[in-house]
């Protein structure tokens, strides 16, 4: 019963934590959450991943491969739950799920990621500048 507990548990911290989280990348958070039945295998309480872990991460990985670098990006750890990053790698094989290299996770062209934010608005075009709204961009500067 205490496994039970401690599961549902891990599922509600899960959630609330990537919308937290996730709460710009709004898409992703139901993908990752769709990630949940995978907790299990990858926080080491069991040696398997369930059919339904493999097959949520094969969904992931068709629809939003992406989504998958903030959780693998120390992402798990500022969520407040324990992942076995070994494990979390070796999934896609145990699942036989083929995804991207992992390091398109560090590229520029992978705009998930925190630190491309920064390298985005170092050389913006100007025609692309130029078509971009200042209302969608937050600035203290021009709106106040």
């Amino acid at each position: 019963m205490s496994s039970t507990v401690r599961k549902i548990y891990l599922v509600i911290v899960l959630v609330v934590t990537l919308w937290i989280g996730t709460k710009a990348q709004s898409g992703c958070t139901r993908a990752l959450v769709g990630l949940s039945p995978c907790l299990n295998y990858v926080s080491g309480n069991s040696s398997t991943p369930s059919s339904s872990c493999c097959s949520q991460l094969s969904s992931v990985v068709q629809s939003q491969p992406q989504c998958l670098c903030s959780l693998l990006n120390g992402g798990a750890s500022s969520l407040g739950i324990t992942i076995n990053q070994t494990l979390a790698l070796a999934l896609p094989n145990v699942c036989n799920v083929q995804t991207p290299p992992l390091s398109r996770c560090n590229d520029a062209n992978g705009g998930t990621t925190v630190a491309t934010p920064a390298s985005s608005p170092a050389e913006p075009p100007e025609d692309y500048s130029d078509e971009v709204p200042d209302s969608d961009i937050p600035s203290g500067n021009n709106k106040n």
